[in-house]
């Protein structure tokens, strides 16, 4: 018995060994081809030796074929126009769908939350035609405004507002507060970890979004860093120029790698403390 409880923790923590090797594995890849001559990649993991001499040749070479200088610029006015309209939306929408009482309050909650079993690539038809009509087609405002509301969003404010006693709001309300400096006083202060929980599920997920932005987006001096390097390794890899697709992949991915790892435990304590609650 006592060497069964030594042996399981030895096993999970070998499975969860082995998964995160496979799941690392292709990063790792891409880490040593982005600094290894151009002649690495050929030969696949195999090469993954300890006797080769960095180069920052490659990354030179990526910048000078791509743009990523406007991608970056293009996909940072995206992820943050975004966020910044997200960020007052699920606000407001879920201080009502948690303290104000209205009729048919509940029914339209979940049926808002209905837009979470909706297969996005099954909205841009319509969304597509309703950017048109807005004439925001081929530009970086037609990227973002689908994005303005979000269901997950307004579920989490609002459970993060239903977390929070009301012992609060009446004593600001007895001084005279408003409902909006409630909100903004009271309320969103103490709602802080779930607001920075949302922000880098928005973030991240806008900023690795692809398909939506290459359906609206025509121009090259709109790109976004994704289409842009699909663009990018469309060349790259006409020419087998592995180390140089290894490093653009690296220029889009790090700008999120170095913040988690800088922030990362400020992430999860954003996730834990979020608190799903009511």
């Amino acid at each position: 018995m006592r060497l069964d409880r030594h042996i399981a923790p030895a096993l999970l923590v070998a499975a969860m060994t082995a998964v995160s090797t496979v799941w690392a594995a292709p990063f790792l890849w891409t880490l040593m081809a982005s600094f290894r001559p151009d002649s690495f990649g050929a030969a696949g993991m195999a090469s993954l030796l300890p006797d080769f001499a960095p180069t920052l040749a490659n990354f030179r070479l990526a910048l000078e074929s791509g743009d990523f200088g406007l991608y970056y610029l293009n996909t940072t006015i995206v992820v943050i126009g975004i966020l910044g309209v997200q960020l007052v939306t699920i606000s407001l929408a879920g201080y009502a769908f948690a303290r104000l009482r209205f009729p048919g309050r509940d029914f339209l909650f979940y049926a808002f939350l209905l837009q979470l079993m909706l297969v996005p690539p099954a909205l841009i038809v319509p969304n597509l035609r309703t950017i048109v009509d807005l004439g925001l087609y081929d530009s970086l405002a037609g990227v973002m405004a689908p994005y303005f509301a979000s269901a997950f969003g307004t579920f989490l404010m609002r459970q993060a507002f239903l977390g929070i006693p009301r012992d609060f709001e009446e004593a600001a309300a007895i001084d005279g507060a408003p409902w909006w400096a409630i909100v903004w006083h009271v309320l969103l202060p103490m709602a802080r970890p779930a607001l920075v929980a949302f922000a880098i599920v928005s973030v991240t997920a806008h900023w690795n979004e692809f398909l939506w932005p290459l359906m609206v987006i025509n121009d090259p001096a709109n790109h976004t860093l994704t289409i842009g390097l699909a663009t990018f390794t469309r060349g790259a890899e006409g020419a087998k120029e592995w180390g140089v697709l290894a490093a653009g992949t690296l220029l889009v991915m790090a700008p999120l790698a170095i913040t988690f790892v800088a922030f990362q435990r400020r992430f999860v304590e954003s996730f834990v403390f979020s608190g799903i609650k009511g």
